[in-house]
Order: structure tokens, then C-alpha cells, then sequence
């Protein structure tokens, strides 16, 4: 019987996921898992019981990752499962800027008498102008970058991209930039979908806006951290940048003229809820049930598909170049033989997922500190 915890609401559709196998416990030091959505788990104590977090959404600045990881915590994250959610968000952010929505609602809703004249007469202030031809920059290709610029392109912006992390196949009609220094002189809007990590926080800063486009719109949907407000407020004082929209409101934007602000509604739609919470639970469940691990951040990716008549075992490591090859060296199992492995590493940490010739979880003893977990699983 596994025990789980949730910090803030998680779908019920997600958790309906769970069999008789799982439990929903209040009780956090006894949790195996938690899933979590947004509260800040910086200060939380981790029990020995505890093997997994699963966030159900894609951003884990709330989690601290490597904390975790030095206790044999595997962290999940769900990305992709809120991408849609997010791009329409992003696609109304352009169309808020674009058309001057949220002064034009502000204004019609102040009118009191004679309104039909006062709008004919007030409308003019509030002219805008139209997406369809102009140029969107992308900053991060990934899961919700992609969508953008399929949407955008089909409503016919013209669309560029960088992506200092991008390995896949090129989005078609998306014209990739080594740099943003490059892109960023072309582009009317642009918008940001790169992690925050300490190596981009502040990465949109005075230097990059010189270099953006005059009276360009920028949208932020990704994280607060990767623009410097102070730079940014100067941007807008000048003109550079003509509006910002953000999803992430701070005491620095609050109340400034040409900042629209939303808030944190990206993933915030039933069906972004659900299919987040439902990723969350499968990841979640494979690890606990099969030893596999998939979309862990401070973990490897190793699958091994379903869980057949055999006994497995499940080996988080630290500092092992070779985790296969060393915990070989440092494992005691008896009789029982080892017939198939599949290992990865990802930075300091490794894993180990083994099959023996047992359907029976053998005992495990180890010699080696650098295995920070281990357990046997069963079907």
C-alpha cells in the first residue's frame, strides 16, 4: 500500500487514477509521494518514507530539486500537459496588447449616461492595430513554444525562433536564430518560453532591449525571474517596449502604465488541471509499480516497460560515472542473478533499474555510500 499526500487542489480526475493500491493521506511524513501544484517546498522537512514528488505542471522552482535528490527523492514534473492551456493564454495576451483591451474595458465600464454618443466620440483612443502579418519571436521552442507558433502562424504572423536548449526537429515555417541578439531587432512581439535556472534569471535585461525592435510587445508566461524589472521599466519609460504582459504580477509592475497583468492563470483551465494531475499520477504510479522513471528533473530518464514475472530492483546513486557497472561491484543478492539492466546519469546523480531471475525481491546489501536508495518491486 503506497501513501500519498497533495499540497494545494489536485483534479479529482487525476487522482481517480490511484487504485486500491494507493491511499490519500493528510499526513505528509508518512506520504511515499506527494503532488503538488504551486505551494513552496523550500522549507519542508522529507521523511525517509518519502520516494517521489510529483508536480503537476512544469515549472519546479518550488521544489528544491537538489535537496531531494541527495535524499533518493525522485521529482516529477508534467511538461506539455498544460501547453494548450497556456498558448491560448499567450495568443489573448497579443490580442490585450494589440487591441488596448484592458484600458478600452476600464473606460466602457466608467461610462454612465449618454453612452452611445460617448463611445462613438471615445473609441478613436483606443485604436490598435492587427497581429496578421506582423513578426512574433519565440524565446524556447519546447512544448508550449511550438504551439504559439503553429496558432500564431495560422492567425498569419510571421515566425521566428530561438532556443539555446533546442534539439529536435525545426517547427515548420519557423526560422531559427543562433541568437537572440539576432532575432530580437525583427520582431514586433515577442515571447518567452525558456526555464528559469540560475543561468537565465535576468537574462531579458538592459543589454537584450537594446537590441529588441522599437515600441516591440514582449509576453512573459514562464517565469517572473527571467526578466529584470528595474531594466525593463526603463525599456517601457522609453518607448522600446510598448506594452509587457506577464502572467507572473510582482510589487514592482503593480499599478505601472503599459504593464498588463494576469494572474498566474496560464495552466488554470479544467482541462490543463485535469491532464496535468493525470501525468502527475501515471508518472507516479510507473515508478512505484515498475521502476520506471520518466520527466524526472533531478533524475535520469530509464524505462523498462511494464513489470513482467520478475522481481526488480531500483538503485539511485551519487557521483558514479558508471552507475551500472559500480553497483555490480558493491551488491550482495545471494543466489540470486542479475539477467538485465538499463542505467543513466543526469549531472551528480544516476539510476539502476535491474531484472533477476526471481519473482521473489531479494534482499539487498549494499557497500558503497554512493547509492543513496535502494528497494526491490514486485508485481
Amino acid at each position: 500500500m503506497y501513501k500519498i499526500s497533495t499540497l494545494n487542489k489536485i483534479s479529482k480526475v487525476g487522482l481517480s487514477h490511484f487504485d486500491d493500491r494507493y491511499i490519500i493521506t493528510d499526513k505528509i511524513e508518512d506520504a511515499n509521494g506527494i503532488l503538488v501544484r504551486s505551494q513552496d517546498m523550500h522549507s519542508m522537512d522529507f521523511s525517509g518514507q518519502l520516494m517521489a514528488i510529483a508536480r503537476a505542471g512544469a515549472g519546479v522552482n518550488n521544489i528544491p530539486l537538489d535537496a531531494c535528490a541527495e535524499k533518493g527523492i525522485v521529482v516529477f514534473n508534467t511538461p506539455g500537459a498544460n501547453a494548450n492551456a497556456v498558448k491560448e493564454l499567450v495568443l489573448a495576451g497579443m490580442f490585450l496588447a494589440a487591441r488596448h483591451i484592458p484600458r478600452a474595458l476600464s473606460w466602457a465600464a466608467s461610462l454612465t449616461e449618454g453612452v452611445g454618443a460617448a463611445v462613438e466620440k471615445g473609441k478613436s483612443q483606443f485604436a490598435g492595430t492587427e497581429i496578421m502579418g506582423k513578426t512574433l519571436g519565440i524565446a524556447g521552442l519546447g512544448a508550449i513554444g511550438k504551439k504559439v507558433a503553429a496558432s500564431a502562424a495560422a492567425l498569419g504572423m510571421n515566425i521566428v525562433g530561438y532556443d539555446p536548449f533546442f534539439n529536435g526537429q525545426v517547427p515548420q515555417g519557423v526560422a531559427m536564430y543562433d541568437s537572440l541578439e539576432e532575432m530580437l531587432p525583427l520582431c514586433d512581439y515577442v515571447t518567452i518560453h525558456i526555464p528559469a535556472t540560475d543561468s537565465t534569471k535576468g537574462m531579458f535585461n538592459k543589454d537584450l532591449f537594446a537590441c529588441f525592435k522599437d515600441s516591440a510587445v514582449l509576453l512573459n508566461f514562464s517565469r517572473d525571474k527571467l526578466v529584470n524589472e528595474v531594466d525593463l521599466l526603463v525599456a517601457l519609460e522609453s518607448g522600446k517596449i510598448s506594452v509587457y504582459v506577464t502572467d507572473f504580477p510582482t510589487d514592482t509592475l503593480v499599478g505601472r502604465d503599459k504593464v498588463i497583468l494576469l494572474p498566474h492563470l496560464g495552466a488554470s483551465t479544467a482541462e490543463a488541471e485535469d491532464n496535468c494531475a493525470s501525468m502527475a499520477v501515471e508518472q507516479i504510479m510507473d515508478y512505484f509499480e515498475n521502476g520506471n522513471i520518466r520527466n524526472s528533473v533531478n533524475f535520469p530518464a530509464v524505462d523498462m516497460g511494464p513489470i513482467g514475472d520478475n522481481a526488480r530492483i531500483c538503485i539511485l546513486t551519487e557521483d558514479m560515472a558508471d552507475p551500472a557497472g559500480e553497483v555490480m561491484k558493491s551488491i550482495s543478492l545471494g543466489d540470486t542473478k542479475i539477467i538485465r539492466t538499463e542505467s543513466a546519469v543526469k549531472g551528480r546523480f544516476g539510476y539502476v533499474l535491474a531484472e533477476v531471475d526471481s519473482p521473489e525481491a531479494p534482499s539487498l546489501v549494499f557497500y558503497d555510500k554512493r547509492i543513496l536508495r535502494s528497494r526491490s518491486i514486485t508485481r
